[in-house]
């Protein structure tokens, strides 16, 4: 098995490896990578990854999301693809809600770790690129997960696969069926009325179908909100108990020095006192010893 050395252009892995870098790490490491390929003759592809830009906040959080928690990122993206069957749509948008709650959850995580704290604002970039991702990461032309270097701008009711759930929960047929062909004027106007009545009638129920979609959006964007607040919430609770409890070892420590010092002071007292006792000593000695000689 041939080795690879040093002058291989870059291969898939050390491309991903970038974006699984602390964001700090980005930049130089890319650019390492794009002078040893320089160095190496590649110009092409130095000059392709020079050009990486560094990725967003949001979206280096979800690129994270995807190397480092596929397990719940896999599931919201697939709880996403469900929900463009309309059977039992009501419990695959809540299952999609559930997945979208966890990735959340570690998103503010992973914001902690990075020593960042995730705002309102931030979290709802994150989540909207998590939403656009999961609805054209799977196209031929779509954003690369785990490659992401911009933020993605959510997308509308695509989210639902063009798939308008009614109150019988199941699809409503594109194609309508076809009527009688007329035989008479009268029947030929008729006819017309009817038609214009189906499609009032329809066009009627698309509108009520599209608000209970729209309503049942708005609520869980308002939950989504609220688990963002939550989790930043703690963050910010868990950041504070750190910073109180690392006060605290450093006044226990500053305590400890001070009175190790003040132990060293006394030491040598004790020991200048030792020493003054033991010259008083030999001094009445010498005194008792002239007294007896008088």
């Amino acid at each position: 098995m041939t080795k690879r050395n040093s002058a291989d252009p870059p291969n898939d892995d050390e491309i991903d490896a970038l974006f699984k870098l602390p964001l700090g790490e980005f930049t130089p490491a890319r650019n390492a990578l794009a002078a040893r390929l320089k160095k190496a003759g590649e110009q092409a592809e130095a000059s392709a990854v020079k050009g990486l830009p560094k990725p967003a906040v949001a979206a280096w959080v979800v690129n994270q999301l995807y190397w480092r928690h596929r397990k719940p990122f896999d599931r919201f993206i697939e709880a996403t693809r469900k929900t463009r069957d309309a059977p039992g749509m009501r419990e695959r948008l809540e299952a999609r809600r559930e997945a979208q709650a966890e990735l959340v959850r570690i998103a503010a995580d992973v914001l902690q770790e990075a020593g960042s704290s995730g705002t309102r604002d931030l979290m709802r970039r994150v989540t909207g690129t998590l939403e656009a991702l999961s609805t054209s990461g799977s196209l031929p032309d779509g954003p690369q997960a785990g490659r992401l270097t911009a933020e993605l701008e959510p997308p509308g009711f695509d989210l639902f696969g063009g798939v308008v759930p009614t109150s019988s929960g199941k699809r409503r047929e594109a194609k309508a069926r076809p009527t009688p062909a007329p035989k008479t004027a009268v029947d030929l106007e008729d006819a017309r009325h009817a038609e214009r009545r189906r499609l009032a009638a329809a066009a009627k129920n698309d509108v009520r179908d599209w608000e209970r979609a729209l309503r049942a959006a708005r609520t869980q964007a308002e939950r989504t909100a609220a688990a963002f607040e939550t989790a930043a919430k703690r963050a910010g609770d868990s950041e504070r108990r750190r910073a109180k409890a690392e006060k605290q070892l450093a006044d226990v420590v500053a305590e400890a020095d001070e009175a190790r010092e003040r132990a060293r002071e006394a030491e040598a007292v004790a020991q200048r006192a030792a020493r003054e006792a033991e010259s008083a000593e030999r001094a009445l000695e010498a005194a008792r010893r002239k007294l007896d000689e008088l």
